[in-house]
């Protein structure tokens, strides 16, 4: 057993920081320790660290393998594992960062030191950290929600040419001219021309935002399905980069960090690594961007959950309207590939309005290999590009996050929809939610399920809300009523819920309703989802069974009795019942301590008496 004083008294002090009140509060009792405030988180931390008799390997013992996982994200650790001891000990070791080794050749670098594998290639948890420490350059002097897009098309650029030389090299090898290898678009995935590859950017000193910008317009001209992806981002932008000096000053930092990262195949310790480093920096990126982060990231628990509630398949046909950074078509490819099916035999569409956080979303997938996922710009609600001869794309799968009560979401267009969209009802001007999901029912085929966050307004507010959730209710689209605990999302800290419609239910007239709403973990800035809780709602889904206190299946009759009001507390009763009271056993209790009462004060009278004090 490690030793109190074997950490650092910062570093344990930041692993408490990010338990819970409660859990903290339970440590302090175990350790039996003085806390001045019991209601103030930082004091049971203090308590804990200044004690000299917490041994604080024991202190990581009493921990749930999650919040040891949390405790190394915290400190910049790998989290993965199953096993406590492994997490401890990594904790406990105080690996928190790793060195950067220095670039031994041109385009041939060797990758960041640390804990290597066995074959001594970059692991996941190594590029993570690397690729996040870009970041470091820039904040500061960049707002947080601007300089992701500069990151993210770096790391794309750099990529792709490390990929594209890996090849040629290869073609040489097996015998193909350097000529052909070099210069034949045919014999890659993405051609990458010559002022576009990493070696030549590397050579540039002044005016690199300029030639960025042109290695990226000729990236995208030499491969069409790229076209729009990194244009987007200007490497230039005297406001956000500052004067000339500035920005080349900024960008060679930039460009000299990435060059000491190997990104080819051959590199990395795992397939699917530059996908998975990608969602990290995307969960960072919405981290550091606060409020605005919920513009384009849901927690990737409420993304797990939603895709175990759908379910996909090989085969299916799957589409997120308002796809963000593309993370929940992301999560339905690793689904299929977790229970054993082939993630590339899917069809992935989505659309996004936000110009970057498109690209972002594009890069996402391609980075993921799904290189056929289709990607629209634009308004869903306004102009949906998810078309097919004049009609909607019909889906299997429909799966959304779209913003919470969106005002200006397009009424005009709803009132006059040609796609017939609006069937049940026009949503009020200043609350799109019901639009949005009247469009995803709209490109269900006849046996298509759909999943959706939206914030509990929706399920009981009146007017022409209350008309739509009729139309649905009664239609019989209405599958399940899941509320999640508030705080989960960056834009928001109010509690959510997900709607599960399906055209094929099983369960004909009969919605399933969930309170989840206490099954969390709780964070510093936000609150989170843990394992055992979306197993659990899941497992919950699929039953489709009553759960006291925490789930109920109701009729169709009893919601239009409600006037359709699908709040769930009006149909879960998640207060705690009382215990019942046996007042026959309270008496004979009651009785049996007056009687010992009485014969105890019996006895010390007698006591007093030979003492001759009575």
């Amino acid at each position: 057993m490690s030793k109190p004083d074997i950490l650092p008294s910062k570093i344990r002090r930041q692993a408490l920081a990010t338990l819970a009140r409660d859990r903290l509060s339970s440590l302090t009792e175990h350790f039996d320790l003085e806390v001045g405030d019991r209601r103030v988180l930082e004091q049971h931390v203090d308590a804990l660290v200044r004690s000299r008799s917490v041994d604080f390997s024991e202190v990581l013992g009493l921990l749930r393998r999650e919040e040891l996982q949390g405790i190394c994200e915290a400190l910049e650790l790998d989290r993965s594992g199953k096993e406590k001891d492994v997490l401890i000990a990594r904790i406990l070791g105080g690996d928190v960062a790793a060195p950067v080794a220095k670039v031994t050749a041109k385009n041939d670098v060797a990758p960041p030191t640390g804990e290597l594998t066995a074959n001594g290639k970059l692991t996941v948890d190594q590029l993570e950290r690397y690729l996040w420490s870009a970041a470091d350059i820039l904040r500061g002097s960049i707002d947080s929600s601007d300089y992701k897009g500069f990151i993210f098309g770096l790391l794309f650029l750099k990529r792709l040419s490390d990929v594209f030389e890996e090849e040629a090299e290869k073609l040489v090898a097996a015998g193909e001219s350097e000529k052909v290898a070099w210069s034949d678009e045919d014999q890659h995935q993405f051609f990458v021309p010559t002022r576009a590859r990493w070696s030549e950017l590397q050579k540039v000193s002044t005016g690199i935002g300029e030639a960025l910008n042109k290695a990226c317009a000729a990236l995208e001209e030499k491969n069409e399905s790229l076209e729009g992806l990194l244009a987007q981002i200007d490497y230039n932008d005297e406001r956000r980069l500052g004067d000339a000096k500035n920005r080349d000053t900024v960008l060679s930092k930039l460009v000299l960090h990435f060059s000491k990262v190997n990104l080819r195949n051959s590199s990395l310790s795992e397939p699917d690594m530059l996908g998975r480093a990608y969602e990290y920096l995307i969960e960072k990126f919405a981290d550091d961007a606060g409020k605005k982060g919920g513009e384009f990231y849901t927690p990737r628990k409420v993304v797990q959950l939603i895709v175990e509630l759908l379910a996909p398949n090989e085969g299916m046909r799957i589409c997120d309207p308002t796809c963000g950074s593309g993370g929940m078509l992301v999560e339905c490819a690793h689904y299929v590939r977790k229970h054993g099916g082939n993630a590339k035999n899917l069809t992935y569409h989505g659309q996004e309005k936000n110009l970057g956080t498109w690209a972002i979303a594009k890069m996402n997938l391609l980075l993921h290999g799904l290189t056929d996922a289709r990607i629209e710009k634009g308004d869903t609600i306004r102009d949906p590009k998810l078309v097919k001869d004049g009609g909607l794309i019909l889906y299997d799968r429909v799966i959304a996050n779209p913003p919470f009560s969106l005002d200006e979401w397009g009424v005009e267009v709803a009132e006059h929809d040609g796609f017939g969209r609006f069937r049940y009802g026009v949503p009020p001007k200043s609350k799109g939610d019901l639009a949005f999901v009247q469009h995803m029912v709209a490109t269900l085929n006849a046996t298509g399920q759909l999943a959706v966050v939206m914030p509990h307004g929706v399920l009981f507010r009146g007017g022409s809300e209350r008309d739509i959730r009729k139309g649905l209710v009664t239609d019989d689209l209405v599958e399940a009523v899941i509320g999640l605990p508030s705080n989960l999302f960056y834009g928001t800290g109010i509690p959510a819920a997900v709607l599960v419609l399906n055209r094929a239910k099983l369960r004909k007239r009969q919605v399933l309703f969930i309170d989840a709403s206490r099954e969390f973990m709780d964070g510093t800035a936000q609150n989170f989802l843990r394992d055992e809780d979306v197993n659990r709602i899941a497992a919950t889904f699929r039953a489709f069974a009553d759960s006291e206190g925490y789930a109920r299946v109701v009729s169709i009759e009893e919601i239009e009795k409600n006037d359709f009001n699908i709040n769930i507390s009006r149909f879960v009763d998640a207060t705690e019942s009382e215990a019942a009271v046996d007042v026959a056993a309270a008496v004979r209790r009651l009785r049996v301590l007056e009687a010992e009462r009485a014969a105890a004060e019996a006895r010390m009278n007698a006591h007093l008496k030979e003492l001759g004090y009575a």
